[in-house]
């Protein structure tokens, strides 16, 4: 019986008034919206119901029309946008299992728990897939150092991260980190997992077959984390530490049990479908799974697993507590599938079953709390092509015109050691990055690099974005975001497979914002196709801004590629005295957003390089095959700081020093700090310059000899030159000295 129909008040029921409707997040007209569709008054759960399926986090009301336009078709592409997580084959029967997703305003709110359910949240949209987690990475951007609490979230994010992937058991391999004013009010931590699954045994969420039971799974349900996704679709203002009841608690152990258990009832072929608690908790895998599946969702919640007495209804079907699982199983199944999670310590519960009805009805202690269209709840979600205008252009800054305030040698030292630029060791070495006996290439490079199994294929990742640039040109920022991670993939020799993003912006009601979304989408598209690079799965993050004050854009994106050999990966270290240092791709001394021009000239501004995708191309494909065929022993692209900082990261990677001259350009600053794209250092045996010359020759690829390595400084041109002992205290020492409190910026 419908709540329409049993003509019973519910009880405890409050009145649906504007202003409990407004505190669910939904607008006047949204609340319409929902009247026209149910014929009714919605019931308190409903209302609840309606405000998780409908809010940014879960339908991209705001984005949806936009994402589109994005590529996410390949002959490799197994899985792309739609479900936990994007898929792609790798050839022997394997497949790679990738997302990336946002956990900002938790980590804001409570850094350690929001930064810890954001690696649990994205480990589960993996191993939900039916693959096991082999590597971690996160995008990081924290606010202005000397802000009062950046410190403070620096260390709960990293406390986080490290202690749920390190307990848990999978290496957090790499990432990126950043300091921003613009991230005061407001930092970013982007979540990235990678595991691996046979190619045929990829489990999704679409339920089939009726009558079959709703099994639940893992760990109790609390009221920690409810209204979570309702929170992450808002805004921030003054009050934002009121929001703390909203953020999750994790439990690494327990995602572990969970994990074991779920690969192997897929083992064991218990499964029809499969779907992580996430957002939404209950309310969103049990509708995604019935609505795929074109059926409907009946659920008892008297059987939910509780760890607090009293729970209503209404806070079971929003609570996000973790470590829990929705799964619909072959009935003849069932008693195998349980006696496996007791076996490891884990809830089980037949709560519900899939109807013909495509009804969402919810029921508890005999009483009809939700009898709702179940499709409708996603399908008939607002969708907005909201307004928005185009970032204008900013003007190209000519080399001529930037005085250097530094000699060269100087600005090296000073870069070298600043916020953006330094070691994040004091990070990484926080996260476990060799457990499981795999990682071949540590942080600290241009990509991670783990090996499959027993070898020899291997992996690369990496997540890369330059918000700077996104923000000066929207277009070229996006482009640029997706050519680096071409570029850092190819920079060890992995063939780039398919990127996962995380688009992270401000609110998008703001035209301006929403103009600031739309370019760099476009640019990831156009990068996308280019680079034969597709988006096989993602996360919008929205309304990243306090009191009107948005982030910097910072669509990240994740790039995942694939080595033949892991032993041939190549490395950003020298290896020899005497080798060749080469330069591959053009140099125009292009200043304007670059780090020189802001960390030491002062100056944030300018038109950011602009990105040939054609040219990116080309380059990368020379790269991957010089590593491939042996013909080069260091290599490195070229990003933030230009040349002359990617020569000082290989020369402090080894200890071993180079003289070089400075290519031929507008002004020698220039030349050595200019962010120029499509660029990559590599250095080469004596003997074989001249193959690698007549090879970049042949393939339309611009290279020039620079220097050669040697010694224990680091000479650029006319420059004295810099110990590489020196660079080395820089770098290492700015992070761990802010993090002691010894240095206040």
């Amino acid at each position: 019986m419908s709540v329409a129909e049993s003509g019973k008040t519910l009880r405890n029921e409050p009145k649906i008034t504007p202003e409990l409707v407004a505190e669910h997040g939904l607008k006047p007209d949204e609340y319409q919206r929902i009247l026209d569709l149910i014929g009714r008054e919605p019931t308190l759960t409903e209302l609840g119901i309606f405000s998780a399926m409908w809010n940014e986090h879960c339908s991209y009301k705001s984005s949806k029309v936009h994402l589109r336009g994005l590529p996410t078709d390949a002959p490799w592409v197994i899985q792309g946008p739609g479900e936990n997580a994007g898929v792609i084959d790798i050839g022997d029967g394997l497949a790679v299992v990738f997302k990336m997703e946002s956990h900002n305003h938790p980590s804001y709110i409570e850094p350690y728990q929001g930064a810890t359910t954001g690696v649990g949240g994205i480990l589960r949209d993996v191993f939900t897939m039916g693959a096991r987690p082999i590597a971690a990475l996160n995008a990081l951007s924290f606010g202005d150092p000397k802000h009062p609490k950046t410190r403070h979230l620096v260390s709960g994010v990293v406390a986080g991260i490290g202690g749920y992937g390190n307990s848990f058991g999978v290496p957090t391999v790499g990432g990126q980190t950043r300091f921003h004013t613009r991230y005061d009010g407001n930092i970013l931590v982007n979540a990235m997992a990678v595991g691996l699954a046979r190619a045929d045994k990829i489990f999704y969420a679409a339920a089939s077959g009726v009558g079959m039971p709703i099994v639940y799974l893992g760990s109790k349900t609390g009221r920690d984390g409810i209204h979570g996704a309702s929170m992450a679709s808002a805004e921030f203002d003054d009050d934002s530490e009121e929001k703390r009841p909203t953020v999750q608690v994790g439990d690494p152990f327990a995602e572990k049990l969970l994990l074991e258990a779920c690969l192997e009832i897929m083992e064991k072929d218990c499964v029809i479908a499969i779907q992580d608690m996430g957002a939404a908790g209950l309310t969103c895998s049990a509708v995604e799974m019935g609505a795929k599946g074109d059926l409907g969702v009946t659920l008892d919640l008297e059987k939910v697993p509780t760890r607090e007495a009293g729970m209503s209804g209404y806070e079971m079907m929003l609570s996000e507590s973790q470590e829990r699982m929705l799964m619909v199983l072959k009935p003849e199944k069932e008693k195998e599938a349980e006696d496996i999670f007791r076996k490891w310590g884990l809830d089980f519960a037949i709560v519900g079953e899939t109807t013909p009805t495509k009804r969402f009805l919810i029921r508890h202690h005999g009483e009809t709390l939700a009898d709702l269209p179940i499709k409708e709840l996603g399908d008939e979600a607002p969708v907005y092509n909201r307004p928005f205008v185009e970032t204008p252009k900013k003007p190209v800054i000519d080399a001529k015109d930037v005085t250097p305030p530094l000699s060269n040698a100087d600005a090296l030292l000073k870069l070298i050691g600043a916020p953006d630029l330094c070691s994040k060791r004091w990070l990484w070495e926080q996260y476990d990055h060799i457990i499981g006996g795999n990682t071949v290439q540590r942080p600290g490079g241009d990509a991670a690099v783990v090996r499959v199994e027993d070898g020899p294929k291997g992996l690369a990742m990496t997540c890369d974005v330059t918000p700077r640039y996104c923000e000066a040109d929207p277009f070229e920022g996006g482009k640029q975001a997706v050519a680096e991670a071409y570029r850092n993939l190819s920079a060890v020799g992995a063939t780039p497979l398919a990127i996962t993003d995380n688009l992270n912006f401000g609110n998008p009601e703001r035209p301006e914002i929403m103009g600031q979304f739309v370019g760099c989408v476009r640019g990831i598209s156009a990068a996308c196709k280019a680079l034969d690079f597709p988006v096989v799965s993602g996360n919008v993050s929205l309304y990243n801004e306090t009191n009107g004050r948005a982030i910097l854009p910072t669509p990240s994106i994740g790039g995942v590629g694939v080595l033949a050999d892991f032993t041939r990966s190549a490395s950003i270290a020298f290896k020899n005295d005497g080798d060749a240092v080469l330069l591959i791709g053009e140099t125009t001394g292009w200043l304007g957003q670059s780090v020189y021009l802001r960390d030491v000239c002062g100056r944030e501004e300018g038109a950011p390089p602009p990105v040939d995708l054609a040219v990116e191309r080309r380059h990368g494909e020379f790269v991957r095959k010089l590593i491939g065929e042996g013909r080069v022993t260091a290599v490195h692209d070229l990003a933030d700081g230009g040349l002359a900082v990617a020569l000082a990261e290989m020369a402090m990677a080894s200890g071993l020093g180079a003289t070089l001259d400075a290519p031929q350009g507008a002004a020698a600053h220039a030349d050595w700090f200019g962010e120029d794209q499509a660029r990559y250092v590599v250095t080469a045996k004596p003997d074989d310059v001249a193959a690698v010359v007549e090879a970049a020759r042949v393939a339309g690829v611009a290279v020039q000899a620079i220097g050669r390595v040697g010694g224990k400084a680091i000479t650029l041109g006319n420059e004295k030159p810099v110990a590489v002992a020196d660079l080395a205290k820089r770098f290492e020492s700015w992070l761990p000295d802010y993090m002691a409190g010894t240095i206040e910026h």
